[in-house]
């Protein structure tokens, strides 16, 4: 008999994980689904409904897997961040030479800023929003955290290939390399054709003035 009861529980907790796995993997393509209109309009202009009409899913259905918008546009930069956090690994990984890292790393962020500018974009009106939403501020605060990580591999990975020691705080690269970023990202948002070139070519010289001597 205890058996039988300990096989029947070991059976519905399958059955539980399995139906949180498919919820959370619905979550995921809804908000992959989101994630185009959310980028195109930013958080002010769009609604629930503005993106149920720009997808194949009803405005019911995105009020069942997300509580509010709020809870759809954190998830949707989660899941885009899972991919941009480890972007710079496999380059700070084969370097050989602080120039190899420059130039890779560089050209890496131009690249980026290219290809994904909406997105960059949304991640940016999403922290800005923090500033006046609370219900955003921990999601923020841990994407900025995973984010100052990813460059801090990069900034401490080149001061070994220099050799000198970092001149200033991990935190304090990340500010300086993300404000460039952001900088650039605005001017090549506005047209500026050169935004991408500006950035590749500034990252190697802020790279340089981190580290001692």
């Amino acid at each position: 008999m205890v058996q039988v009861t300990e096989a029947k529980e070991r059976t519905r907790e399958r059955i539980s994980r399995r139906q949180v796995d498919k919820f959370e993997q619905r979550r995921a393509q809804l908000a992959e689904s989101a994630l185009q209109t959310l980028a195109e309009l930013g958080y002010a202009r769009t609604s629930l409904r503005e993106i149920a009409q720009n997808s194949e899913f009803s405005h019911g259905v995105l009020h069942y897997y997300f509580a509010d918008k709020v809870d759809l546009l954190t998830h949707c930069v989660r899941q885009f961040e899972e991919v941009c956090v480890t972007r710079y690994d496999e380059i700070v990984a084969r370097a050989r030479t602080a120039f190899e890292l420059q130039r890779d790393f560089a050209t890496a962020m131009a690249a980026t800023l290219r290809a994904d500018a909406k997105m960059h974009r949304l991640w940016y009106d999403l922290r800005n929003q923090s500033l006046f939403e609370e219900s955003f501020r921990a999601d923020v605060l841990e994407i900025d955290r995973r984010r100052e990580e990813m460059i801090r591999q990069v900034v401490t990975r080149y001061a070994d290939l220099v050799p000198a020691p970092l001149d200033v705080p991990p935190s304090m690269a990340y500010a300086l390399l993300d404000g460039l970023f952001q900088q650039a990202l605005l001017r090549h948002l506005a047209g500026v054709e050169e935004a991408a070139a500006e950035l590749e070519r500034d990252v190697p010289s802020v790279l340089a003035r981190l580290v001692a001597g």
